[in-house]
């Protein structure tokens, strides 16, 4: 039993193929599907983790393709995933079932760093009212480069795309005194005149757009800089979907049925390693 555990271990969290677990076992095919058919099957002993001590989380939510939406909670102490649900989408519903849970489970979070998504925000407050919500740097970034595009005809995108660039460079108090009178001097210039472009057009819309997003995020993203603790990306539970999508992807065919115990096995194993 302890034999055939490590081998669906290592199919489930390196991404061994039939052929690899054959190799190293001595064990013919029928018996090695067998053996990863029996532990999809089975569902993994609930982990008792001290809840109260967690006090900084990443939340993120990452889709497969043509498939549904694994939405995670991660410690960002020990890169831990302590909540999770396997779902249709990221949505208000989903994310406030995550956050309940653990909330009724002694979690009183401190900070919570997210992308940004709105839903998400909502459920965060509705259970935890006074957390402090990091918005993820990269996140802004990467949204903002990517509605302003590579070369931004207007001088009004050229500027805030500058501006943009040194957004994950902001490490103490003088660089974000220095970003936000970047910001308010691009603002004053450029902003009301870009509030009121044309809604229809594309590239006009992402440049408004663009403003927007750094307005609504700016009260909510430099809180990494008074607490060490607190992520200033989402960039470690990226990381960790990341693997998993890669190992996922070698296994292709899982049956619906077992997608969702595949995920709870990863976690599992790699809560546990």
């Amino acid at each position: 039993m302890a034999r055939e555990k490590t081998w669906f271990k290592l199919w489930i969290t390196e991404g061994y193929s039939v052929r690899q677990l054959i190799s190293i076992s001595r064990r013919g095919i029928w018996k090695i599907k067998g053996t990863i058919s029996v532990w999809l099957k089975r569902i993994p002993v609930t982990v008792v983790l001290n809840y109260s001590e967690i006090k900084y989380l990443l939340f993120d939510g990452t889709y497969f393709k043509h498939e549904n939406c694994l939405m995670a909670a991660m410690d960002n102490s020990d890169g831990r995933i302590v909540g999770r649900r396997y779902c249709i989408r990221e949505n208000y519903e989903t994310a406030h079932s995550i956050f309940n849970e653990l909330n009724n489970k002694g979690v009183l979070p401190k900070a919570i760093t997210i992308d940004g998504n709105t839903s998400v925000i909502r459920a965060i407050k509705a259970v935890w009212p006074n957390i402090t919500i990091q918005r993820c740097l990269a996140h802004i970034q990467r949204q903002g480069l990517s509605w302003l595009r590579r070369n931004p005809k207007l001088p009004a995108g050229k500027d805030l795309r500058r501006i943009l660039l040194t957004v994950t460079e902001i490490k103490n108090e003088k660089d974000k005194i220095l970003f936000i009178a970047e910001f308010e001097k691009w603002e004053k210039k450029y902003g009301e005149s870009v509030r009121h472009l044309p809604a229809d057009h594309k590239v006009f819309s992402d440049l408004r757009g663009t403003r927007s997003l750094l307005i609504h995020a700016l009260p909510d993203m430099f809180h990494y800089l008074d607490d060490d603790n607190i992520p200033a990306t989402t960039n470690k539970i990226e990381g960790y979907f990341s693997r998993l999508k890669i190992i996922y992807r070698q296994h292709r065919g899982l049956s619906k049925s077992h997608r969702q115990n595949f995920f709870n096995w990863y976690i599992y194993f790699k809560n546990n390693n």
